[in-house]
């Protein structure tokens, strides 16, 4: 990126010449009218640099997992080469893991002709050197015995299989031999590193840190680690723990090299994947359809799950691929079966037999009860090899890709979090237990890796005084506060209002009595319900849809006129399949404002935050900041100023074909920065830039989210232009930010010029991130680290404008920071006042009483996304075609739009 920002000072020394002209080529004169208009020459925007760290907050030490990395080597090279391997045939290797294995023994085999060189292997086409080989293109024949392990599990090598299983298995398992090629492709400098530590980050620079990440996973697959991006997973049951279903979290770690204001550190931190449990396939199979027994099964479903999973077959503990299920069970599926005739003539003769008879029979092994089930293929689908179900065992450490019910995923935040101290404790160990010291290629990059935490200095902001009702102020202390004995600060008036009853179990009229009751304590006036809606018994086991449709035509049977509120009372705490359609209804059919709530435990406390999600969906306001009563927040009270969220949410891993969800929300009322609105929208599956911020239709036309925010904010400002526009960008990584800067902030600038020509507002640009791994810790305590925590120095970036900060007060587990990048300032915001502003975001979401860990906007975006993406849900509730081989391929899906809301709803907080 550097060679943009001094473009025309010499940027051209150092490339290579032009390419020749072919001979038979005639140049053509260019065509003046021809020539595109380079005078407009696109200017690229890089993230910009720091301008000075802050000042503001109390000074507190901190340790971060960070560790302290010494480069000694930085005159060397590294030396990158292409790998190709194939069969002798000239077949390219695809399986996964082969080519580890013929690296490692070409390297065993040709150690001198390597000149005694070190690999840093990636395990697909990559090999790094540190210095050249002898040659620029070498190749290699090695031969392996028994490659049918697919990848190194760590479990050792399979035992010698029984020589009739030979026969029946078909498989090589006589020595294979590979031919393997080794070209040069490029060469890094080490000093790349030093340079990127002085902030002059390059593709070289990005390349040989990705060379010292590759020799910690190579590190890391010789251990016989599953390897995922950063992270690996040793095979021990130490670490797994049982979240239901029959998958298993597993813990390990994630660790990476980065550049920071410190110099390079190592950082280290608890990863954790999710594996299928390892073991006999018929107690998975239980697990995961959470059956009695094999015999209530579901074998379709089955079927779809074992696809691909990798089993040791007993007793010959060979290792082969399920490619599929026999069609029908085990003594009755018949195959073919060679055998020499007993007169000893060498004639062959072929049997037709059962593969239950056969391992009873021939091979003598007891079968207790894969008689009457379906055996396990392991073959080709032309020519299968079958295994009854009880002779086939799961192999560790292989992940489970699909999404997590709600339980598992509870079941798993629950059994992974870590007190700070502990997972200091987690973090030390594997230092040791990694033993780089020992890593060769580090060793011959001069690389050593401190074992301490790096010690930091954080700085701790007071939290912002807030205003409540009756004109009182309040002081949150730890992060938290609450509305006892008090008003809130914009109460509503509940008037025409009606409860509907899905079946849930509950005393309703005392729920609405202690409702009413708890409003008048927080200034909220709530009128008696019109009705309670009770669902009719006939439709309670019918669709979701039809039971909504039905409860809909009951209540306007009834109702004299359109209520301004519905409380909704669902029978499931959580994942009700009724939530989707019931919102779709209310927002964007009829434009009523609904709660939907699942009594189980209602006290003061749980009415409180229903009433306080109800007034901001009304229109009300909870509380807000005191700086933005008496407006005099920095640089945001003076002009008009707009503040966005973004978001994109995707489908989960499995399904590659649901539509992402992109959710924009804008502050309104200007000068306050509470109240927000949202635009939801559909775009193709997994594309993570939002491509409906300026949607041109016509000469006149603007059909994009910017547009109907803007407007937005000018009516409700008093027909005020946002002259500052505040972007916070959530969920891109760092490759990414470029494109943010170019491609998403381009789309809104045209967005403003086509409302205005000449209006020119500044932008400022920020993204969040929330899953990296860098963590913070108090030395010598057992707590998190206060809220309000800002981090700048030390283990930031060298160059670029960022920080980390901790706004909420960790309760369980170790706190996770959220890390903000200033991309862009053009209002000319001090570190201080930025950093000020964004502490000050995490405490106006008006759904709780504490401060959230990363700017309101950016939350009420998820929520709108979440919200809107249930309405979807059920668009298309046949399964997702993904299970039927759906397609990823980007814009081949047409994608389906968004709902619209009404307009009464639309401008509120619906999402709260």
């Amino acid at each position: 990126m550097d060679s943009l920002e001094h473009e025309g000072n010499g940027a051209t020394e150092g490339l290579p010449p032009p390419p020749p002209v072919p001979p038979d080529i005639v140049p053509l004169r260019a065509d003046p009218e021809h020539i595109s208009e380079p005078a407009k020459k696109k200017v690229v925007r890089v993230p910009i640099a720091r301008r000075g760290t802050g000042s503001k907050g109390q000074k507190i030490p901190i340790l971060t997992n960070h560790f302290k990395v010494n480069v000694t080597n930085v005159d060397g090279h590294f030396f990158h080469y292409s790998v190709s391997v194939s069969y002798e045939d000239g077949r390219p290797v695809d399986g996964k893991g082969v080519g580890r294995k013929v690296i490692d023994r070409v390297h065993e085999t040709y150690d001198t002709e390597l000149a005694g060189k070190d690999f840093a292997y990636d395990g697909e086409k990559s090999l790094f050197t540190v210095g050249p080989l002898p040659r620029n293109k070498l190749e290699f024949t090695v031969v392996l015995e028994d490659v049918t392990s697919n990848r190194n599990n760590g479990n050792g090598s399979p035992g010698s299989p029984n020589e009739n299983d030979r026969k029946r298995l078909r498989r090589p398992y006589q020595s294979k031999t590979f031919k393997v090629e080794i070209s040069f492709a490029a060469k890094i400098p080490m000093q790349a590193i030093a340079n990127a530590l002085r902030g002059q980050e390059s593709e070289n620079s990005q390349e040989a840190l990705r060379v010292l990440d590759i020799i910690l996973r190579q590190h890391a697959a010789k251990q016989g680690c599953l390897l995922v991006r950063q992270s690996f997973f040793h095979n021990d049951a130490r670490n797994f723990t049982d979240v239901g279903g029959g998958v298993l979290g597993c813990r390990g770690f994630h660790s990476s090299f980065r550049t920071t204001q410190g110099g390079l550190s190592l950082n280290i931190d608890v990863s954790t994947t999710m594996i299928i449990q390892p073991g006999p396939v018929v107690d998975f199979l239980i697990a995961n359809q959470n059956v009695k027994d094999p015999f209530q099964i579901d074998w379709a479903k089955a079927k779809r799950v074992l696809k691909n999973l990798r089993v040791k077959t007993s007793p010959s503990n060979a290792e082969c691929k399920i490619t599929g299920l026999s069609e029908k069970p085990c003594k009755e599926q018949m195959f073919s079966l060679k055998q020499k005739s007993k007169d000893g003539d060498g004639e062959v003769q072929t049997l037709e037999v059962t593969v239950y008879d056969y391992f009873v029979n021939y091979r003598h092994i007891e079968l207790r009860y894969s008689a009457d089930l379906p055996c396990i293929n392991v073959g080709k689908p032309k020519r299968p090899t079958y295994f009854p179900l009880e002779l086939c065992s799961l192999v560790s450490l292989q992940r489970y890709t699909k999404a997590l019910s709600t339980f598992q995923r509870a079941s798993l935040v629950e059994k992974s979090r870590q007190k700070p101290q502990e997972r200091m404790r987690v973090l030390s160990d594997a230092l040791k237990i990694n033993n780089y010291d020992a890593e060769p290629m580090l060793r011959s990059c001069g690389v050593s890796i401190g074992n301490n935490f790096t010690q930091i200095e954080g700085r701790v902001l007071a939290a912002p005084r807030l205003k409540v009702g009756n004109g009182e102020d309040f002081f949150p202390r730890n992060g938290r506060w609450n509305f006892n004995n008090k008003k809130l600060v914009d109460p509503t008036k509940i008037e025409r209002w009606a409860v509907v009853n899905f079946s849930a179990r509950c005393d309703i009229r005392g729920l609405v009595r202690d409702l009413i009751k708890c409003g008048e304590m927080k200034g909220i006036h709530i009128d008696a319900p019109f009705d309670v809606f009770e669902e009719n018994q006939q439709y309670r086991r019918a669709p979701p849809l039809v039971r909504v449709e039905k409860m809909f035509e009951n209540i306007q049977s009834k109702l004299p006129g359109a209520p301004q509120f519905l409380l909704c009372l669902l029978p499931e705490r959580k994942n009700s399949d009724l939530y989707g359609p019931w919102k779709r209804k209310n927002l964007s059919d009829y434009g009523i404002v609904t709660q939907c709530i699942a009594p189980t435990r209602v006290n003061d406390q749980y009415l409180t935050n229903v009433l306080l999600k109800i007034n901001a969906k009304l229109g009300g306001l909870n509380s807000m900041l005191a700086v933005e009563h008496s407006p005099s927040i920095p640089l945001v009270s003076k002009v008009p100023t707009i503040i966005l969220g973004m978001d994109v949410s995707h489908g989960s891993p499995g399904q590659s074909d649901i539509p992402s969800i992109a959710a924009v929300v804008s502050s309104r009322n200007w000068p306050l920065i509470s109240r927000y609105r949202a635009c939801v929208r559909t775009q193709s599956p997994k594309v993570e830039m939002i491509d409906s911020l300026f949607k041109r239709v016509s000469d006149t036309e603007d059909e994009g989210i910017i547009r109907e925010l803007l407007l937005d904010f000018y009516t409700s400002s008093g027909k005020r232009k946002p002259d500052q526009i505040i972007i916070f960008r959530d969920g891109v990584s760092e490759s990414q930010f470029n494109q943010v800067l170019n491609i998403e902030l381009d789309q809104i600038i045209e967005a403003c010029k086509f409302l205005d020509e000449k209006w020119c507002p500044k932008f400022v640009v920020i993204v969040a991130q929330k899953n990296h791994h860098t963590k913070f810790f108090q030395p010598g305590s057992p707590d998190n680290v206060p809220p309000g925590t800002v981090i700048d120095s030390k283990v930031c970036h060298p160059r670029n404008n960022d920080f980390y900060m901790c706004a909420h007060a960790g309760m369980i587990g170790t706190t996770r920071p959220t890390h903000y990048h200033v991309l862009l300032d053009e209002v000319g915001f001090s570190a201080d006042d930025l950093q000020e502003l964004v502490h000050s975001l995490s405490y106006v979401y008006q759904r709780s009483t504490t401060a959230i860990s990363v700017v309101a906007p950016i939350c009420y975006a998820h929520l709108a996304a979440t919200q809107m993406g249930q309405f979807m849900k059920f668009e298309d509730a046949s399964e997702t075609s993904s299970s039927h081989g759906g397609l990823t391929s980007a814009g081949a899906v047409p994608v389906p739009q968004m709902p619209k809301l009404q307009e009464n709803v639309c401008n509120s907080m619906f999402f709260c």
